[in-house]
């Protein structure tokens, strides 16, 4: 089991993520269009400088929704590489089997 600091932490990150996803889209979108002069995309980046640091989306850690383990983690069921063997075996997790041969 993670600190539970360090997932008190990733929550908050996620929250400000959400918070400023469309403003820091907007910017980003802006920044990056090459069609626009050098100093309105340089006025972008500048703004987006001016976002909490947590704002941006790739702070957030991928960790494991019951036990916090940021390692070993998979994306489709968001869960660590043992807490999915755990639950798997216990046949909790609709379409996994374990595999023999």
């Amino acid at each position: 089991m993670a600190k539970l600091s360090s997932i008190n932490k990733n929550e908050r990150r996620r929250k400000l993520v959400k918070k400023y996803a469309g403003q820091y889209a907007k910017l980003k979108a802006i920044a990056n269009d090459e069609s626009k002069d050098d100093t309105e995309r340089l006025i972008a980046r500048l703004k987006m400088a001016e976002l909490p640091r947590n704002a941006n989306p790739t702070r957030v850690r991928n960790r494991c929704e019951l036990t916090g383990r940021s390692r070993g983690f998979y994306r489709k069921f968001r869960l660590s590489r043992i807490m999915l063997r755990e639950l798997g075996n216990k046949g909790l997790i609709p379409g996994l089997t374990k595999s023999s041969w």
